[in-house]
């Protein structure tokens, strides 16, 4: 029997918003959580950057300087805090759960970001915002526009909510899911906060030789722009004395080393050709007053054990403290190795921990250990291998 055709039930055609809406709903909340999880990595580095912010915020704007020198000293819980904001209100927008509260909060989040990364790029003052971390680095102005985006594909979303009606989790449920994601996200943070990074994203990381990325890959080549009688012209040797130098830019600037700031001295000169010779166990103290002061029994230990193991390990310090506050503390902890100088940010890139170990075998990072993880001489040996 025939079912007359106007009783045919038809699809209704899809909107043509409705696709638009979820993949920006979508891009959105995935985003948001990859964006706070790579923080989460690595929250001192995280922490590190609003330090920047907070100290440029405090010299431009002195009437309430005390208040963001009193942010930089809390940016270490700022970083959890913020980074895992990101992850939770990032997994509420893909779950739906409470849809338009989440974007509300998501919308003061970004507009957050958005500020921080206008100021970064319109005044120059903080040169890469840190929004992947160390994985992915951002120019000022394309962070800048990566939030513009961001807002415009919030504004997608907050206007079209309609065709996101269908909560995914609600109720206890929902509540319960919230729950675990929040203690998920900050777990993250934390546990790598008092260990390292997960995923170590800079030149440092272990297997990187330091000698080899001290070295260009490849020649250097440059463009010279120049100018005469108020014409511009690019060259790629250098011209005649007739023309006025402009500027320089490097043509292959992938090819350039990767490490160029790194360099160890002490009062006898510079210690860097030795330190990448050999086995050599450093424990590097970025700054004395901020140290962690309660593992000294165990940090000696280890380097008397290195001084006696027969891999012929050299057990050192490098620290970026002044001699004269170095001297106090070396004393006071007890450190009866030779003792070198650094740049802070160089110590700070190399160990997310104060103080931390760094081994190397011929310029070859072997081992990275944290202070709350100082391991024996027989596992450091065992790199050594």
């Amino acid at each position: 029997m025939s079912v007359p055709s106007s009783v045919i039930a038809v699809a209704p055609a899809s909107h043509p918003l409705r696709t638009l809406t979820r993949v920006c709903w979508f891009l959105l909340g995935a985003l948001f959580i990859f964006s706070g999880l790579i923080k989460l990595n690595d929250p001192v580095g995280t922490a590190y950057k609003l330090e920047e912010y907070f100290e440029v915020f405090a010299t431009d704007l002195p009437s309430i300087g005390g208040f963001f020198l009193w942010l930089k000293g809390s940016a270490r819980t700022l970083s959890i805090i913020l980074s895992s904001l990101e992850v939770i209100l990032g997994a509420a927008l893909l779950l739906r759960w409470h849809l338009r509260k989440t974007l509300w909060a998501l919308l003061a989040l970004l507009v957050f970001f958005t500020f921080l990364t206008f100021y970064s790029a319109a005044f120059n003052k903080v040169t890469d915002c840190g929004c992947f971390g160390d994985f992915i680095k951002l120019k000022p102005w394309t962070s800048f526009f990566k939030d513009l985006f961001l807002l415009v594909l919030w504004g997608v979303v907050f206007t079209h909510q309609r065709f996101l009606r269908h909560a995914f989790v609600q109720g206890i449920f929902g509540v319960m899911t919230m729950t675990f994601v929040t203690a998920i996200a900050i777990g993250i943070g934390v546990r790598a906060l008092g260990h390292l990074p997960y995923f170590d994203f800079l030149p440092y990381k272990v297997g990187n030789n330091i000698g080899q990325l001290m070295k260009a890959r490849a020649p250097m080549r440059y463009k010279y722009v120049m100018e005469k009688d108020g014409k511009t012209q690019d060259f790629t040797t250098y011209p005649d004395s007739t023309w006025t130098y402009k500027s320089m830019e490097t043509l292959n600037p992938e090819d350039g080393p990767k490490v160029t700031d790194f360099k160890v001295w002490n009062d006898e000169g510079d210690y860097t050709p030795e330190l990448l010779r050999g086995n050599k166990l450093v424990l590097i103290i970025q700054d004395v007053d901020k140290a962690d002061r309660d593992r000294y029994a165990l940090i000696n230990k280890l380097l008397d054990d290195a001084k006696a193991s027969r891999r012929g390990i050299t057990p050192l310090v490098i620290t970026s403290s002044s001699p004269a506050e170095f001297d106090v503390f070396r004393h006071s902890a007890n450190l009866a190795v030779p003792f070198y100088y650094a740049d802070a940010t160089v110590l700070k890139s190399i160990i997310r921990s104060n103080p931390g170990f760094l081994l190397l075998k011929d310029g070859v990072v072997k081992g990275k250990y944290h202070y709350h993880d100082i391991p024996s001489i027989g596992k450091v040996e065992e790199k050594l291998q």
